[in-house]
């Protein structure tokens, strides 16, 4: 169901893409898999989004960054659009899951980071070990 865009301040969609940093292609796809509801149209039948959506796609648009799947994002989508307290449960438990699943992958980067700092290290008294032995080009 689509609405008429009345006195309430909208943007267009080009708008909402350069503030979003989304495109305009895939808020149309977001629109079409039901990440985001359909917008209100303006009497020439062009979308007209609401400054409030700005902060779902910022959501969205973090989510997606850290790779949480279309398929959780679209099932979180449906239980915000019913906007009752009887779908709250369900919707932290997909970002309680969602959020060990990030603690993991820290934790796994913070691990790969501290062998890389433990390997530069070691390449920088490799380094001072030349530079002590042999004197720069050109001095003797």
């Amino acid at each position: 169901m689509t609405t008429t865009v009345t006195d309430q301040p909208s943007l267009s969609i080009a708008e909402v893409a350069a503030r979003s940093g989304l495109s305009a292609d895939t808020l149309r796809y977001y629109e079409r898999i039901g990440l985001i509801d359909p917008p209100a149209r303006t009497s020439a039948g062009r979308r007209a989004y609401r400054p409030e959506e700005l902060d779902w796609l910022a959501f969205l648009t973090r989510m997606r960054h850290t790779g949480l799947p279309l398929r959780a994002l679209r099932e979180y989508a449906a239980l915000r659009r019913v906007r009752t307290d009887a779908t709250a449960a369900r919707r932290k438990q997909i970002l309680v899951e969602y959020r060990c699943d990030i603690a993991r992958r820290i934790n796994e980067l913070q691990t790969s980071l501290d062998v890389l700092d433990y390997k530069i290290g070691n390449y920088d008294q490799v380094e001072r070990k030349l530079a002590a032995v042999s004197p720069p080009n050109g001095e003797e």
